[in-house]
């Protein structure tokens, strides 16, 4: 079984039942499974064949959708692309990707105008319409330009999908690693399929759910959670072009939402737009937070102001992504990731692979039917990560005596102070616990002493508060090593598009 052919399945079952809602107009699962039909058969008649790498650089929209789950149908591999990328960020995974097509709005074309030089292999691209009355008769590509809409009209009911296996790759997710050139995690069918299956049993999404797809779907937290879950069961997604405090309130409210999925600094946005907003989230039963560590200070502000429930999980593109999240039918943990999903099993391991006592400090493992094949065209890189079938995340974890597990920071994160580790997440919870702290986030810098000092940096509410302040609130806090030597206050912290903070920046900025 496959993501399509589960689609196929659910529109014969519920031909009617509404599969997605954009900008209020509802698609029903027959009128998408039509689409996917009719451009998984386009792409076959013009040559495209199972195996082809096709990259999907589009944001979150109808298209995506139908692109997606054609292309898949037809039996290509879909990379997506961030479609804030520069180009040439765009033309490297384009060129080590082995891209045959680009699917993308007529917006964008401009950045694959000007890399289609270093691009030869790319046959089309994919145009669709934003909306914004775009001429492609005048573009460089006009040549190698195909219409999206025109394909689906054109495309043919009786299409018959090419055999694929499990094992097949469906999906090459480029990590935006901190170091080097981004890898591609190669995710088979059965990775992306049983992931999606599990979460959706787990936290058990039905066709009654109705999920909020505020993240960006390029992203595999959405692509898993907030879309593949819920089509999954014959629920329905409400797409969200773009996050906003606001729309996400009327959406919630308009659309009976049950399911919000998002990332710390989405809560931490519509904790402050909560004001006459409360009751917006009074239909939801369900929010479900990853991508990065959910302070616990913040956590806890959130479900007071809208009487809401957070399930705080954790995942990894290898992983498809989805490992652990705290279960709705035991004692949710603050702080915690929670247990492993059904089918996925987690450990905590040290440096030789061997697992260590609970409360004890080491790096988190996976194993399961959701962990990658390994990393396009990258050998030594996959051998690392994979190692007698499990796979290392290099996220720094502890499990308790329940099996809750609890992230202490990713492995390169960590901060060495005269021989003692600090974890950067211990030291931003002690910040975020100060009623005027907005954002922190923390990094290590060389010290000519203790060889690494810790670095804050915060954004306030009070515009009083300052660095002194501050500081003797940590002391009173944290061991005195693990106290910053220098906290910056920032208008706003460096974020990437899931709204991750990016400690990268940070780091830049100090060495500048």
């Amino acid at each position: 079984m496959n993501l399509t052919e589960q689609l196929s399945i659910t529109a014969k079952e519920n031909p009617h039942k509404t599969a997605y809602v954009f900008q209020d107009k509802e698609t029903s699962y027959m009128e998408l499974e039509e689409s996917v039909t009719k451009f998984a058969s386009r792409l076959q008649e013009l040559g495209y064949k199972k195996g082809d790498h096709i990259a999907l650089v589009v944001g979150n929209s109808p298209y995506y959708v139908i692109a997606l789950y054609g292309a898949l149908r037809m039996g290509a591999v879909i990379i997506p692309i961030n479609p804030l990328y520069t180009a040439h960020e765009m033309s490297y995974i384009l060129k080590n990707g082995d891209v045959k097509a680009v699917i993308t709005m007529d917006v964008l074309l401009e950045k694959f105008e000007a890399i289609a030089d270093q691009v030869p292999s790319v046959k089309h691209y994919i145009s669709c319409e934003s909306g914004a009355n775009i001429s492609l008769d005048e573009s460089p590509l006009s040549a190698k330009l195909k219409s999206f809409t025109q394909l689906i009209q054109e495309g043919n009911l009786e299409f018959d999908a090419p055999q694929m296996s499990d094992e097949d790759t469906a999906i090459i997710l480029y990590t935006s690693g901190t170091t080097g050139k981004p890898k591609g995690a190669m995710l088979s069918h059965k990775n992306i399929y049983s992931n999606a299956k599990d979460t959706a049993d787990y936290l058990t999404i039905s066709g009654e759910d109705r999920v909020i797809a505020a993240l960006p779907m390029f992203h595999v937290f959405c692509l898993t959670v907030s879309l593949n879950a819920p089509l999954m069961n014959g629920g329905t997604v409400l797409i969200m072009p773009k996050f906003s405090p606001q729309e996400v309130f009327k959406i919630a409210t308009d659309h009976k939402a049950t399911i919000f999925a998002g990332v710390p600094t989405m809560y931490n946005y519509l904790l402050q737009s909560a004001e006459g907003n409360s009751s917006a989230f009074a239909g939801i039963r369900l929010c479900i937070s990853g991508g990065a560590a959910m302070p616990v200070a913040l956590l806890g502000q959130f479900e007071k102001a809208f009487n809401a429930i957070i399930s705080e999980g954790y995942g990894l593109s290898e992983a498809s992504p989805v490992t652990c999240f705290n279960p709705l039918d035991q004692p949710r943990k603050p702080g915690s990731i929670g247990k492993s999903i059904i089918n996925v099993e987690n450990k905590v391991v040290d440096e030789f692979g061997e697992e260590v006592e609970a409360g004890e400090v080491g790096e988190l493992a996976v194993r399961g039917p959701n962990v990658m094949k390994g990393y396009y065209k990258l050998e030594e890189e996959t051998a690392l990560a994979l190692r007698d079938g499990w796979l290392h995340t290099g996220d720094m974890a502890r499990m308790d005596d329940e099996g809750y597990f609890y992230i202490v920071d990713r492995k390169k994160d960590m901060i060495l102070v005269g021989g003692y580790n600090v974890y950067p997440r211990e030291v931003e919870e002690v910040l975020y616990e100060h009623p005027s702290i907005a954002e922190a986030a923390v990094i290590g810098t060389p010290h000519p002493e203790t060889g690494e000092s810790v670095l804050s940096f915060v954004v306030t509410k009070d515009p009083s508060l300052n660095d002194d302040i501050l500081m003797e609130f940590c002391k009173m806090h944290l061991a005195k090593y693990k106290v910053p030597s220098k906290i910056e206050f920032m208008d706003e912290l460096p974020k990437n598009t899931t709204g991750k903070i990016l400690r990268k920046n940070l780091r830049n900025k100090v060495e500048q």
